[in-house]
């Protein structure tokens, strides 16, 4: 990792936006924090089926991309907790009407809905 965000080239407005949520666990990461700040535990709970290397991975490019907040405290032992920085709230916000649109297909196609102990049902996502 470069630790700078990536710039292009792009040939649209879309191509760079996709930069940042391409993979399946971005846009699954944004929803779980726009909940509330989470600890990587948390995270790895409220997304059933993403490893700890990808959970990992993701994170950090969030990260890198300005989407990610990571802070941690220096304790014993140690904690860091992760939130949505202002560009991660725009993105997750430009995310909604995509999320809401999921959801409509799910009703209409009557697909089946992974079930999160404690997570709240968001229209959005």
């Amino acid at each position: 990792m470069s630790g700078a965000p990536r710039t292009g080239p792009y040939v649209c407005g879309l191509d760079a936006a996709m930069d940042v949520v391409t993979g399946k666990w971005k846009s699954l990461i944004l929803w779980e924090l726009a909940q509330a700040t989470r600890r990587f535990g948390q995270l790895r709970r409220g997304l059933p089926g993403v490893s700890e290397k990808m959970l990992i991975q993701q994170l950090r490019e969030m990260e890198e991309d300005g989407l990610v907040h990571r802070e941690v405290y220096r304790e014993v032992p140690p904690r860091v907790e992760y939130s949505l920085t202002e560009q991660g709230w725009s993105l997750h916000e430009a995310l909604a009407p995509l999320g809401a649109w999921g959801v409509a297909r799910i009703a209409r196609t009557g697909a089946a809905r992974v079930e999160v102990p404690g997570a709240e049902v968001h229209s959005g996502q």
